[in-house]
Order: structure tokens, then sequence, then C-alpha cells
């Protein structure tokens, strides 16, 4: 009988089982083209999550009411949540333009955090037996924040919007006076002490220049480290001890489900900060 399975696997090179496989690979793999573009697995991933979160959107609120159904209370409860979160950190006056892309990260993040621990992710795909049981080569199914490609386009957007912002609700001129501007205050110290300040400020403006730059790295890396991390560890769990792998990794999934909440959260408040640093800068002085 296992010698008959084991020929149908054969005979099926897009299969759904359990293998060994060689863990979570660094690189996504291509799935097909279109045209010269070529579609990944992560990719694929992430479309389908993000059509699954849009429709379970339209279903709770449906048409958005004066009176809000469960659903649409539900929702508003989170976006309540986020905006209380959020609203301190930025600043009145830039949050409701910047709301949409916080919320929009936190979410889509979250969501793609966890999307790596449903069943058939990494299990479902191209494969070969090996050792009398079918590992999996080539998954179609693969956690979208575990390719770096989608942690950078996210960073991406990220800074993107932020430039946006803070030239539009800041302005050049705020931006170079919180950047090289003299913190000092001229009528509390003499000129000599002054002029040092001014000059330290400056070098410190360029240190803050070359950490803006670095700012996507940072995202891009922190993101993608946590969650290929989190489903590597996971796949090393399930057959680190064979006897035990139904339980063992049990612990760790209720890890990844916090892990995946805390990098969404922290992702969101990064971006928040960012932007807070220049936008809210006179309301914080106002304050």
């Amino acid at each position: 009988m296992r010698r008959l399975v084991n020929l149908i696997l054969l005979s099926l090179p897009l299969c759904v089982v359990h293998g060994a496989g060689d863990g979570v690979k660094v690189i996504a793999e291509e799935v097909f083209t279109i045209g010269s573009f070529p579609v990944t697995n992560s990719m694929i991933t992430s479309w389908i999550v993000s059509l699954i979160l849009i429709s379970i959107i339209k279903i709770l609120v449906g048409t958005p009411q004066l009176v809000p159904t469960k659903g649409q209370l539900v929702l508003e409860s989170m976006i309540g949540g986020i905006r209380g979160i959020i609203e301190p950190i930025v600043g009145k006056k830039v949050f409701f333009p910047s709301f949409w892309l916080l919320s929009g990260l936190f979410f889509f993040i979250l969501i793609h955090n966890w999307s790596g621990l449903l069943p058939g992710v990494g299990t479902i795909g191209y494969g070969h037996e090996v050792n009398n049981h079918f590992s999996i080569s080539k998954p179609l199914i693969r956690p979208g924040n575990a390719d770096l490609n989608m942690t950078l386009g996210l960073a991406l957007v990220a800074n993107i919007c932020w430039i946006y912002f803070i030239v539009k609700y800041a302005g050049i001129k705020a931006i170079i006076k919180d950047w090289f501007g003299n913190k000092a205050d001229k009528s509390e110290v003499s000129s000599v002490i002054f002029g040092l300040l001014g000059i330290i400020f400056l070098a410190v403006g360029v240190i803050e220049v070359l950490s803006i730059l670095f700012r996507p790295v940072s995202l891009t890396f922190r993101l993608f480290g946590n969650v290929f991390g989190g489903e590597s560890l996971l796949h090393s769990m399930f057959y680190l001890v064979p006897q035990l792998k139904w339980i063992l990794p049990v612990p760790f999934y209720f890890m990844e489900v916090l892990i995946g909440l805390v990098q969404a959260l922290v992702f969101m408040l990064l971006v928040s900060v960012y932007i807070g640093l220049i936008c809210n800068h006179d309301e914080g002085e106002h304050h």
C-alpha cells in the first residue's frame, strides 16, 4: 500500500503533502510568467490574501450605515483602536491624510504575517520522492513577507509617502531647520558657543540624513528577518523530533501569532514616528 501511495505521488507533479523539503528558501520561486514578467509563489500568496481581506471587509461592512451593523461595529472598533495609537504620534494635521497608509500597512502586514501559519503554505507544490516520502522542492504558496522583494516594496512605499507628507504638511524650510538648524537659544548662550553648536548640529543633520537613507533597509530586513526566521523555525520544529512533530511546533505557532502582530505594529509605529518627527513638531512644542 505504501509503495502504491508513493507511485501515485510521483505520478502527480502537483501534490498536497507534508515533506521535509529543504526548508524555506531565501529567494521566492518563480511559478509562471506573464510575457516577460515572472510571477513568484509569494506574489500568488499576496494576491490571494489581499482578495480574502477585501472580501471579508466587504462582507462585514457591506454598505456603511449610520446605525452600524455588527460587522461594521467590529471594523470601526479596530480602526478606532489604531487611531488612538497613531493620532498622538503623527498629529491631528496629518492624521487623516496618513491614516489610509498607516492602517493599510498594519492590516496588510498582519494578515500576511499570519498567512504563513495557514495549512498548505509551503506544503502545496511541485516535488519529488526522497527517502520514501514526498518532498516539496517548489512550493506554490509562500508567505508574502518571507520574500525580501515584498518587504522592500512595503518599505519603499512607506518612505515615498513619508517624503510626500513631510514636504506637503511641513514644508522644505521646516525640514531643513529640523535636520540642520541650531536648536540652541541664542539669547541664553554666547555667540561663540552658539556658532560651535551650529557646527555640531550641522554635523548631526548630516548623520540624520544618512540614517534616513538607511530607513528603507532597516524596515525591509527587520520585517523579512522576523517572518523568514519564524517560518524556518516552524519548519525545523516539524522534523527536529519526528515522534513529536504534531506537538512540538504548537508553542511556536502561538509565538508566531504574537510576533506577527508585534511586527505589523512596529512597522506601522516606525512609519508614524518618521512622519510625526517633522509634521508633529510644532504641535509637540505647543503642547
